[in-house]
């Protein structure tokens, strides 16, 4: 595959492209001037402004799947104003330019919902969703809710918490839904939704991505 990547210096973007090119992928990704460097070495880069429209359109061919992995780290219900002003406004700039070069799988990295807290982060991702669906670009949109990996392992003490829950009938849905994964099972869930494009909306939740991530 040919690959286009946003998001490809960030915490998710750095470990993935490495591992598409092992399989033989082609990759380009999007970086900020001055970030060329944070890319893993051998990996065309298209050096522009993620946040403007048209920046980067014609440096995308000859990708048939674009994959965008811009978003705010850390998230959290202070960030509400970042959200916007970058997940937002970097999807945008990423359908037009997906659209207009005839990309034919959007992959997206959204986030679980519904879910009780986050809600600005939510509204981010789901608008973001309902752009993608306006676009009539196949695409897949990968669910999370917290990853676990290097730096971030807080979370950690409430497994045996959510371990339980999945078990309680009230409770079940909920807690797979908002479950947490490993870095490596969203990888492996990536290079999945690479290797095998949807051919209309598809979505891939907590639950799936734990499956995908025994692969």
């Amino acid at each position: 595959m040919n690959v286009f990547i946003t998001g490809g210096t960030g915490y998710m973007g750095r470990r993935l492209i490495p591992l598409l090119m092992q399989r033989g992928h082609k990759v380009k990704a999007l970086v900020r001037i001055g970030s060329e460097n944070k890319l893993p070495r051998l990996v065309a880069n298209v050096i522009a402004d993620p946040l403007r429209m048209d920046s980067y359109t014609k440096e995308i061919s000859p990708a048939e799947t674009f994959v965008h992995l811009i978003g705010v780290p850390h998230p959290s219900p202070a960030k509400a104003a970042q959200f916007r002003d970058v997940d937002l406004v970097s999807v945008r700039v990423a359908v037009k330019a997906a659209r207009d070069a005839g990309i034919r799988h959007f992959i997206y990295l959204s986030v679980a919902q519904p879910a009780p807290v986050m809600k600005a982060f939510l509204e981010v991702r789901h608008i973001g969703e309902e752009m993608i669906r306006a676009s009539g670009i196949p695409a897949t949109f990968v669910r999370p809710w917290y990853v676990l990996g290097p730096g971030h392992y807080w979370p950690y003490p409430l497994l045996p918490f959510f371990w339980i829950a999945e078990r309680l009938p009230m409770m079940r849905e909920a807690a797979k839904r908002l479950g947490f994964v490993t870095i490596q099972q969203m990888l492996n869930t990536l290079i999945w939704a690479v290797e095998k494009p949807a051919e209309g909306i598809r979505i891939i939740d907590v639950p799936r991505i734990r499956e995908l991530g025994r692969r």
